[in-house]
Order: structure tokens, then sequence, then C-alpha cells
């Protein structure tokens, strides 16, 4: 009653010959580009604050993960209130794929960096009073 299909259909996948066309990488390999990316990102921006101990210790993970050391980029005319900000924004996420790939001298980093931009982004009334004796 039906004729039988002569032709491959358009929805199936294509030769798997095909996919030795390119390079895969490994979820790990992925993370460690991902998580080096944003640490790479968040060293930008502590050099663009002059935070430079906090930065050496950014570099040192990013040239672990990557290899070779990071480029350093010229600063950004950004304020400061905005560069915490950003930098903030950079340590959770870098937290995030850190924490993914459970590199815990990378989570420890981000989380020390977010607990810094969170420090220097509060308003002098936002800040505890601490009794002296």
């Amino acid at each position: 009653m039906y004729e039988p299909i002569r032709t491959k259909s358009v929805h199936s996948m294509a030769d798997t010959d095909a996919d030795a066309d390119f390079p895969h990488r490994s979820r790990e390999e992925e993370l460690d580009i991902q998580l080096a990316g944003h640490l790479a990102a968040l060293l930008t921006v502590t050099d663009d604050l002059g935070l430079d101990q906090a930065a050496e210790l950014i570099a040192q993970q990013v040239t672990r993960l990557r290899g070779t050391p990071p480029p350093r980029t010229p600063a950004s005319p950004d304020s400061p209130t905005a560069l915490h900000r950003r930098a903030l924004a950079l340590a959770g996420r870098a937290l995030v794929v850190a924490a993914s790939r459970a590199d815990t001298a990378a989570a420890i980093l981000a989380a020390e960096r977010m607990d810094a931009h969170t420090a220097a982004l509060r308003t002098p009334e936002d800040r505890p009073l601490v009794a002296t004796a």
C-alpha cells in the first residue's frame, strides 16, 4: 500500500563521520575555559580599581587554568562604584562555575572577592558600628 522510503530523512542527524571534522571538549574543559574567562574579566576590573594584591591572586588562578599568564589591559574610565558592582557580578559568576567544577581554590578566591566588593559598596550608614574598649 505504501511506497518504501528511498531517501534519508531530512530530520536525521548528520553522518557520524562529520563529527570528526571539529574538536570536542569535555565538560571539565568547557568549565575551565568559562572559569578562566570570568576570572580574567575580574582581573581586568581589579586592575582598574588598583587592587594589586588581589589582582596577583586572580592572575595566579587564571595562569593555572590557562597555562599562560593573562594579558593585563589598560584602565577603565568608570567610577569606582561601577567597577565594584561589575567586579561583584563577575566574582559571583566565577564562584558559580568554580563550585560547578569543584575548584576549591577558585571558589574561595571568588567568595573573598565578592565579600571585598560588597564591603566596598556599603555606605557609611550600612557599616556596623564597632565598639572600642
